[in-house]
């Protein structure tokens, strides 16, 4: 990639990015960006410091956390870590936004908890977990959500298998995915 089309951030995040730069030489794998939007991809191991000085530092104060999300990369990147969590981050005093993205891998899911930054990091934990199986240590009640507790496997993940439960529905039925077949549009039988 040559300079002249580089990603460059917004100037108003520049203090936050060499802020996190200086401070958490090791903790910083990767700064992008598209449309405006920055990424900075971290180590899991220095999350929690790096979420509570994004909070707390005067040249951040990114206050909410708006969002925080899971995602599975499976066939899409070489990289083993498939597993990313998103954390959308707003600063009202600055009126600005940073996504952070940690990556884990299948057979090591963990991420520390950010509850203790962030409360309403509580039931999107969960939510992550319960889709797609990253256990966020030192979480004050990491139980499924929305799915049954005796749940098998992780609904979101790319390899969980296609397939549905079979449901009725006044005056409609909706097979499962795998069974259906597509007819130009949806019918009532």
């Amino acid at each position: 990639m040559t300079s002249a089309t580089a990603f460059q951030p917004p100037d108003v995040l520049q203090p936050v990015l060499t802020g996190l730069r200086e401070r958490f030489p090791d903790a910083v794998t990767e700064v992008a960006g598209h449309r405006g939007e920055v990424t900075v991809e971290l180590d899991r191991a220095h999350l929690v410091e790096v979420a509570t000085w994004l909070r707390d530092d005067p040249a951040a104060r990114f206050r909410l956390l708006a969002d925080l999300s899971g995602t599975d990369y499976l066939k899409l990147d070489d990289r083993p870590e498939r597993l990313c969590v998103d954390y959308h981050l707003y600063s009202f005093d600055h009126n600005m936004r940073l996504r952070l993205k940690v990556r884990v891998t299948v057979e090591d899911p963990h991420v520390p908890s950010v509850t203790g930054v962030w409360a309403t990091a509580n039931w999107h934990e969960r939510e992550v977990y319960d889709f797609f199986g990253v256990r966020f240590d030192g979480h004050p009640n990491l139980i499924r959500i929305l799915m049954p507790e005796d749940w098998k496997g992780y609904p979101q993940r790319k390899d969980y298998p296609l397939g549905g439960v079979d449901v009725e529905y006044k005056g409609a039925h909706v097979p499962p995915p795998d069974t259906r077949r597509y007819k130009g549009g949806w019918t009532s039988t």
